[in-house]
């Protein structure tokens, strides 16, 4: 009897004897009746549909009820993000992150009650260490003047800024929010790579021109880069600063494509493409291919835009490559105004989810390379740094500031102030917030007065919270912050301020071949002005890096004498 009627077809069979119950119901009793069995003949055809499909095992071998799995499967993110996780897993970001920027972006009490929900004992956790003596900041407005002594246009930008974010990866409305709340707040709004569109422009805030592989807005017929078209946009009051992305967190090394049904006719207007036509985002660029070209191309734009500062975003990834381009800065003389260091965890782009999780070096150990290089051949005092990286609260600037950092960007940060959930659903186009969609009926729930409002808010309370910090460490700007203000736990009986783990080369080491870590040690000499590949034979290379990735026994005098530091990447 079991064979033929299994336990599993119970709920199909249940529907189908509804199905008849009720109708009998319907004629002999009462027409209501009807309506439950029309849902029990809905839910047979189901039944049978679930029978004959060949796609899913699950549905054929339980039928009706089997659907319940993909249901529970298709709201399992809500589920989890409402009534599972707790205020700190942080997947991406904690719930206790997001609520910070809701709270700061809405005017709302950003206070906690009855003590830290963070585990202070537990390993990786950190804090900063407060004075006896805490100072008194006046001037909370933070600014970093970025290309002085070499640009005729140099600008101040803020301490903390908007990070590349497109038109067409963000609707029009979000980008309006943006540059509308960063022209109140007096902050920069970086383009992302999609070009400079209508949308960044109508309220002037100031921008920076993003410039990716593609030159979106800055190329010819061909898809290369066209000096005249890029003279026309860089020349914009609004424009202030040019970034050339080599790289971003979220996918380094990974182009992409724009499908053509995607590519819209606004969209190809912005892009300078066809529209309709598959719009391709290369994986490297075609103006330059050497670290000495690359520097040339930077040269190249300053004098196009009339003087404006222009620098290149990455992500770390071969040392040597980072290391060729300083040596090129040495060989030319030709030094960016400005470095953006991207950490792998960044990630407001949709990308492969082996780019997402393995590609690229996490922020800390990257800005502290690229700090370091810089310190070491005494360029440092030439090059301001832009640090961006799951960058949200004031105690994630203070940080990055220690380490290295000029400033601080953050995009996830000023999505959830224009009313990003984590929904995750960006790349799909049917984002709930209408945050990260080109549908008009989604984006039209952005009401751009009060979403540019609460980009204006986070902006200012996140630098009021910083300057909060700096007082109670007795510290009167960012530009004081160094890695020894920081202190990590290494376990429940060990702790080491960030100058131990991260340590710090003295001002023209590299020029004096004083290494003192082993990623110079074996990277530097690899490292080649004019070419990104390394000087020597791979194989040789592979048992060289080896060695630079063990853990030194060599205590790091002046900044840990008590113990054995981990060497940084």
């Amino acid at each position: 009897m079991l064979s033929l009627f299994p336990v599993r077809f119970l709920a199909f069979f249940l529907v189908i004897l509804g199905a008849v119950v009720y109708l009998i119901l319907g004629i002999t009793v009462a027409p209501a009746w009807y309506v439950a069995a029309l849902v029990c003949l809905l839910l047979t055809l189901v039944g049978i549909h679930d029978l004959v499909q060949s796609r899913h095992s699950v549905k054929r071998n339980y039928p009706v009820i089997g659907n319940l799995r993909f249901l529970l499967e298709f709201i399992r993110p809500e589920l989890r993000q409402y009534f599972i996780e707790s205020d700190t897993d942080r997947l991406p970001f904690s719930r206790a992150q997001r609520s910070i920027v809701y709270q700061r972006a809405k005017q709302q009490i950003d206070k906690r009650p009855f003590g830290t929900i963070e585990n202070v004992y537990s390993d990786d956790y950190e804090w900063v260490n407060h004075s006896m003596m805490p100072s008194h900041i006046p001037d909370r407005n933070f600014r970093i003047t970025v290309g002085q002594g070499q640009c005729r246009q140099p600008y101040d930008i803020s301490v903390f800024n908007i990070s590349a974010m497109s038109f067409g990866a963000l609707s029009a409305n979000a980008i309006r929010s943006l540059n509308r709340g960063a022209k109140a707040g007096g902050f920069a709004h970086d383009t992302g790579e999609g070009g400079i569109s209508s949308y960044h422009l109508e309220a002037g805030g100031d921008l920076i021109w993003n410039i990716g592989s593609g030159y979106f807005g800055c190329r010819d017929e061909n898809g290369h880069f066209s000096d005249s078209a890029f003279a026309q946009k860089a020349t914009l009051p609004n424009v202030k600063m040019i970034e050339i992305k080599l790289s971003q967190g979220a996918k380094p090394g990974h182009g992409g494509i724009l499908p053509g049904p995607k590519v819209t006719a606004e969209i190809a207007e912005v892009r300078g493409v066809t529209p309709g036509v598959d719009c391709d985002s290369p994986a490297a660029h075609s103006a330059f291919s050497t670290p000495v070209e690359l520097l040339q191309f930077v040269q190249r734009l300053r004098t196009l835009s009339g003087g404006k500062p222009v620098g290149f975003k990455l992500c770390i990834g071969h040392p040597w490559e980072w290391f060729g381009i300083v040596k090129a800065m040495l060989e030319t003389d030709i030094t960016p105004d400005f470095i953006v260091v991207d950490g792998s965890e960044g990630g407001t782009g949709a990308a492969p989810v082996e780019f997402v999780d393995h590609m690229g070096v996490p922020l800390k150990e990257a800005l502290r390379l690229v700090h370091n290089a810089l310190v070491g051949v005494g360029l440092r005092d030439r090059i301001k740094i832009g640090a961006s990286g799951k960058i949200i609260s004031a105690f994630d600037m203070l940080r990055t500031l220690a380490l290295g950092a000029d400033w601080c960007n953050s995009a996830r940060g000023f999505m959830f102030a224009v009313g990003c959930i984590q929904a995750q659903a960006c790349h799909t186009g049917k984002c709930p917030s209408g945050v990260a969609t080109q549908d008009p009926s989604r984006q039209r729930a952005i009401v751009v007065t009060d979403k540019a409002d609460r980009v204006t808010h986070f902006h200012r309370n996140s630098v009021h919270a910083l300057a909060e910090l700096l007082q109670a460490a007795g510290l009167t700007h960012p530009e004081q912050l160094r890695a020894h203000h920081v202190v990590r736990r290494i376990s429940s009986s060990e702790v080491k301020v960030l100058s131990a783990i991260y340590p710090e080369l003295e001002k023209g080491d590299l020029l004096k071949g004083n290494y003192r870590l082993k990623i110079f040690e074996i990277c530097w000499p690899l490292a080649q002005a004019h070419s990104f590949q390394p000087a020597r034979s791979i194989d040789l290379v592979a048992s060289e890096v080896n060695t630079g990735y063990q853990i030194s026994e060599k205590p790091a005098e002046k900044d840990a004498p008590f113990d054995k530091p981990l060497q940084p990447l």
